[in-house]
């Protein structure tokens, strides 16, 4: 599926459906909702962060820092609710940004393209995560799910972070 370029006219109710949809979901993943979260996802959904030195790499070729399908997802928000999770427990807060947004609905999926700003706050220490999304998502009805949710960071490494360990 094509991204939305700039010359593309957005559709107006297209558009804001999309931002309601995203920013309920940012609503979610702040309020450590993660099985509501989850639910936003296709059973064939796939969330991707790719390496933050091959930006726009490709998952069957290169690596990632995320590369979850369904399964392997429902695994991480499982794991991020227990004690064992001990990068999250107890859980970071976060606020999300989420900001020029842009949608494009082509062979039944619609292209997003957003910027998003994370802020993590744990232990007296505040780590901002900053980039785009690029997410692939189906409509059915009124309701989206993802089909493929990528954050790609504009952080050129991981420092003074080292790792990701919330939902971005």
């Amino acid at each position: 599926m094509t991204m939305v370029t700039p010359r593309v006219r957005q559709d107006a109710e297209l558009l804001r459906s999309v931002e309601d949809f995203l920013y309920f979901e940012a609503e979610l993943l702040d309020e450590w909702r993660l099985h509501e979260w989850l639910a936003l996802f296709s059973e064939s959904g796939r969330y991707l962060i790719p390496s933050t030195d091959k930006p726009d790499g490709d998952p069957a070729r290169d690596l990632f820092l995320v590369q979850d399908d369904r399964f392997l997802l429902e695994q991480r928000v499982n794991s991020l609710q227990t004690r064992a999770a001990h990068a999250e427990y107890p859980h970071s807060r976060t606020r999300r940004l989420v900001t020029n947004v842009r949608a494009s609905s082509e062979d039944g999926h619609v292209g997003v393209r957003a910027n998003f700003a994370v802020f993590r706050a744990r232990n007296g220490v505040v780590d901002t995560y900053f980039g785009r999304y690029e997410h692939v998502l189906e409509r059915s009805g009124e309701e989206f799910r993802f089909v493929t949710r990528k954050s790609i960071l504009d952080l050129d490494a991981l420092r003074p972070h080292g790792k990701v360990s919330i939902i971005l």
